[in-house]
């Protein structure tokens, strides 16, 4: 069982990396003229900030996700990867 977890973890920080490297590349590919698709995506979640006023401790809670078609294409590159392993 407790390989099986750590299979989990390693799969899941291939697919982070693949999606945090894609993201890169797209948005760096976005100025080229012939890769400009790569940087092509769409970004959801809290655009502005939830703000949790409690007089004595403020709490601001905020969440985007960002992705594009670079970032699909390293999170397939870390599962590949990580089934070669």
């Amino acid at each position: 069982m407790a390989t099986r977890d750590k299979n989990f973890w390693i799969m899941l920080i291939f697919i982070l990396c693949g999606l945090v490297i894609g993201g890169l590349l797209g948005d760096l590919a976005g100025n080229i003229n012939g890769l400009w698709w790569l940087a092509f995506g769409q970004e959801f979640g809290l655009e502005n900030p939830l703000v949790l006023n409690l007089s004595i401790l403020k709490i601001t809670f905020a969440f985007l996700i960002k992705i594009n078609i670079a970032s699909i294409i390293g999170m397939a590159i870390g599962i590949f990867l990580y089934r070669k392993i």
